[in-house]
């Protein structure tokens, strides 16, 4: 965690290996959500042309283009008995249960969501991802492999880029990966700065 920083500048010459990418995506497939929903998906560009058509998007962030490869952590736009019913139907022959072993729990959960507005939804769905943002930096870092966490994008122009309201998704982060630009990065050099531990931590005993 000490090495990792945002990267702001990527060598656009060095590529992620498929191995370390494959390790990443299964950090965030793996990644805990509430209710074991998995309300996000995730989507891997190595597209030169569309990382570039992202970039305008990204407000002009040059790293969408020179990463190694842009991750976009998508979540459910809502909740609907479908999906609710269909993963937890999944989980139930998964584990080898009986068919009504999950019914009074999934019950409760349209219960609790299939009520709410959308935007409600999303903002409960959009948190899981930032779930997996933060394992899949910490796995990129044991990697040796750079990213930088992005929310700085239009998200209604990079859905319809996506076309991802099609899927009944909607984003909410980028990740690029790849490798730092040694000698073009100004961050690089700068002193990681947290507060220190005295500040930061409370502990109740």
């Amino acid at each position: 965690m000490q090495w990792r920083y945002a990267t702001k500048k990527y060598d656009a010459t060095k590529k992620v290996s498929q191995a370390d990418v494959d390790k990443i995506v299964e950090a965030i497939r793996l990644t805990p959500t509430s209710s074991g929903l998995q309300q996000f998906r995730l989507l891997v560009i190595t597209n030169q042309e569309v990382k570039n058509q992202i970039v305008p998007i990204a407000f002009g962030q040059q790293i969408v283009a020179d990463c190694s490869h842009l991750l976009v952590f998508a979540a459910w736009d809502r909740y609907t008995e479908e999906r609710i019913v269909s993963m937890y139907d999944y989980i139930t022959v998964e584990r080898d249960q009986p068919a009504d072993r999950f019914n009074a729990y999934t019950e409760r959960l349209k219960a609790k969501y299939l009520p709410q507005e959308a935007e409600e939804n999303f903002i409960h769905t959009a948190r899981q991802a930032y779930i997996g943002l933060g394992l899949a930096m910490a796995q990129a870092a044991e990697l040796k492999v750079d990213s930088t966490p992005m929310e700085g994008f239009d998200n209604d122009k990079l859905d319809e880029l996506l076309g991802l309201p099609a899927k009944g998704l909607k984003s909410v982060l980028l990740l690029p990966l790849g490798y730092r630009d040694e000698a073009g990065d100004w961050l690089l050099k700068m002193k990681k700065v947290r507060k220190p531990t005295d500040e930061f931590l409370t502990e109740i005993k």
